[in-house]
């Protein structure tokens, strides 16, 4: 009797530790928790999507795979400015593990609605300037990525209109006249126009076709020989329509991205964001590891297109001088 109540209670000692060696394991084979990343961006879902393809690509190659080892909210302003504290506060509660943005607006935004959880941003003209870190070396904070340079590239824009249109004198600057971008954009065109001797008429407007015409019927009546498009999203969401108004009133315009020419635009000159998606892509990685925003260097961009359309050209009448076309890395003829 005695011996069978031990064995009994041995016999329940043994199951006690099966159970628990079961649990071990059974807890360690359960898979850790699956990084959830916010994605915003200023413009629609179908203007981001060449861009966010390429992000998503480099994750894949990174070894991220949506839906498996990573979760993704997206978030789009679709160019209403107002809406970016709203949607960068909206994924701070969701208490995503990494914000990925677009544009300077939009990181300012993130940047007020957390000092905690890791930003990368994908294309900031200067970061620097816009204050959303202490130094490129040394971000300082929570917020690091690529900084697309915007405001230089828009005085190599100006320059490469005077080469192109003979006896330039006068260019407008379609302008959405908001935000910390477009202020850094003009302190640096103001004197670039100067130095160059053309007169700089800043044309404001609303991204939207009313806007969009009436800044046109202003460029004209300024008397503007040529365009010059500032580089943001929600003019970038409307470049079908700002391509044909340029057509229409037969002016010279040159644009930030290949994706105007794409559609029958003049010329372009500028930042490759391909690139530059793929490498925050790389950011995103070396974050979700362990590595801290504050020790990662922001980069600069480091491949640029210049793009021109002859048949643009032919349409307007313009005929483009062989120097020019001889820098272009890319004729459509």
């Amino acid at each position: 009797m005695v011996w069978a109540m031990k064995k009994a209670g041995v016999l329940s000692i043994l199951f006690v530790v099966v159970l628990l060696a079961v649990a071990v394991i059974a807890e360690a084979q359960q898979p850790g928790k699956v990084p959830r990343i916010g994605y915003v961006d200023s413009s629609t879902a179908s203007d981001s999507t060449v861009r966010l393809e390429a992000f998503l690509r480099e994750m894949r190659k990174l070894g991220w795979s949506e839906g498996k080892n990573i979760a993704i909210e997206y978030r789009y302003a679709e160019g209403k400015r107002d809406r970016f504290p709203e949607l960068a506060a909206e994924l701070v509660r969701l208490k995503v593990d990494l914000i990925v943005v677009e544009g300077t607006g939009l990181a300012l935004a993130a940047k007020s609605a957390t000092t905690t959880i890791p930003i990368v941003v994908t294309t900031v003209g200067d970061p620097v300037g816009a204050g959303l870190v202490a130094s490129l070396a040394r971000p300082g904070g929570n917020v690091t990525g690529l900084a697309s340079l915007s405001p230089e590239l828009n005085t190599k824009r100006l320059e490469i209109l005077k080469d192109a249109v003979s006896k330039l004198t006068r260019v407008g600057l379609i302008s959405s006249a908001l935000g910390v971008a477009a202020e850094i954009q003009l302190k640096e065109l103001r004197p670039a126009a100067l130095a160059l001797k053309l007169k700089l008429e800043v044309i404001d407007a609303q991204p939207d076709r009313k806007g969009l015409e009436s800044a046109f019927e202003t460029a004209k009546q300024k008397q503007v020989n040529a365009v010059m498009i500032q580089s943001t999203r929600p003019f970038s969401a409307e470049r079908k329509r700002i391509v044909e108004l340029a057509g229409k009133y037969r002016l010279p315009a040159i644009y930030a991205q290949k994706e105007y020419v794409d559609e029958g635009g003049l010329m372009s000159y500028g930042t490759d964001f391909i690139d530059l998606y793929r490498r925050a892509a790389v950011y995103v990685d070396k974050i979700l590891k362990g590595a801290k925003p504050a020790d990662l260097p922001v980069q600069q961009a480091t491949k640029f297109e210049f793009v021109i359309n002859l048949k643009a050209a032919k349409q307007i009448g313009l005929t483009i001088p062989v120097r020019v076309l001889e820098r272009a890395n890319e004729v459509i003829k």
